[in-house]
């Protein structure tokens, strides 16, 4: 919607409103079929503003498209809110980024390089 958005805006295809429930998820169809390139994936991302307001998300997010594929782009959605919420045909559900990715060669090792983090987790680089 705007010059510089990374996003493409997705849309429900449905001819009949949808409406999720609290808690609940619904994959939403979008009458989208693409082919991508080798080497670049489709990532479908939640919309910020369905996020902040309604608690509307993408319950796999980001949800990747291989280049593989081609079936109907459906978006995952989740309803984390505590009323209802209804689409209609046509509204912007979800937005997708289209990305270069690369694919690595895994080798099995026995033992790897020590860094200052080492086996740190969640949390162990601190907040600030």
């Amino acid at each position: 919607m705007s010059e510089h958005a990374a996003g493409m805006d997705i849309c429900s295809s449905s001819k009949e409103k949808i409406t999720i429930q609290p808690s609940e998820t619904y994959l939403v169809p979008t009458n989208l079929i693409i082919e991508l390139p080798v080497g670049y994936e489709a990532q479908i991302r939640p919309r910020s503003g369905l996020a902040l307001k309604h608690k509307i998300t993408v319950l796999n997010s980001p949800g990747t498209i291989d280049a593989d594929y081609r079936g109907e782009v459906k978006v995952l959605l989740i309803n984390h809110g505590k009323i209802p919420f209804e689409i209609n045909f046509g509204d912007r559900i979800a937005q997708m980024v289209i990305a270069k990715h690369e694919r690595a060669e895994f080798v099995f090792s026995e033992k790897l390089s020590d860094t200052s983090r080492g086996e740190g987790g969640y949390g162990s680089t601190g907040h600030k």
